[in-house]
């Protein structure tokens, strides 16, 4: 039992320094040194950059914060796993998963290094995802496609995976631990896209272009 929590909070601390490492910062800040957090949305995500830099940048936004999410959750299975206690009745990759996701996402939208400014957690959430379960990820990234491809508003899609998930979480595992985290993860989903929904509803949200906007 106390293996378990040790491992538990030195994968908390590995995955929460992991998603520290903003793709859309770093490559703003100290590649093309324009903060990408004083345009636009003022947010550190990848909309918001390919919105105001676009260009091939974009890709290594794409695979830092994809790759930080891949170390982030398979070192989390990798530590974790074998210390779950059998008598819990829970899946001990599932719990692990879910637990180094949900701190790869926290490092993510508020990271240390960056004054606790960063993005919304829609990239790394979905290849999270991915690697937590494939009907899961199904489920997640099908209804963000269909709802951003529909209504071009991809605050729209992504808030969706905040409903979607405790949904398909609940329907996969049935068990309340995961059931908790899976929570916790969508409701900060939807937190960081408040604004997001304030905007939807007063009909005044941007709607996606694959062409950036000209200054």
């Amino acid at each position: 039992m106390d293996t378990f929590w040790i491992r538990a909070v030195a994968v908390a601390a590995i995955a929460y320094f992991c998603g520290c490492f903003n793709g859309a910062v770093i490559v703003s800040k100290y590649i093309l040194r324009d903060d990408v957090r004083t345009h636009g949305s003022g947010n550190a995500g990848l909309t918001n950059f390919y919105r105001t830099f676009g260009g091939p940048l974009t890709l290594v936004v794409i695979l830092t914060d994809v790759l930080k999410a891949v170390v982030a959750v398979y070192v989390g299975i990798w530590l974790m796993k074998a210390s779950v206690p059998s008598p819990w009745g829970i899946d001990p990759r599932a719990l692990s998963a879910y637990w180094s996701g949900l701190f790869c996402l926290v490092g993510h939208m508020f990271p240390c290094m960056f004054q606790f400014k960063g993005g919304k957690g829609i990239l790394s959430g979905g290849t999270i995802a991915i690697i937590i379960d494939w009907r899961v990820a199904l489920v997640v990234w099908g209804g963000f496609l269909i709802l951003t491809i529909l209504t071009r508003y991809v605050s729209l899609g992504s808030s969706s995976t905040g409903v979607t998930l405790p949904i398909i979480t609940w329907m996969v595992y049935h068990n309340w631990v995961i059931l908790i985290l899976s929570i916790v993860i969508g409701g900060l989903i939807l937190w960081k896209h408040r604004s997001n929904i304030g905007r939807l509803l007063a009909g005044n949200e941007s709607k996606f272009s694959l062409h950036k906007k000209v200054k």
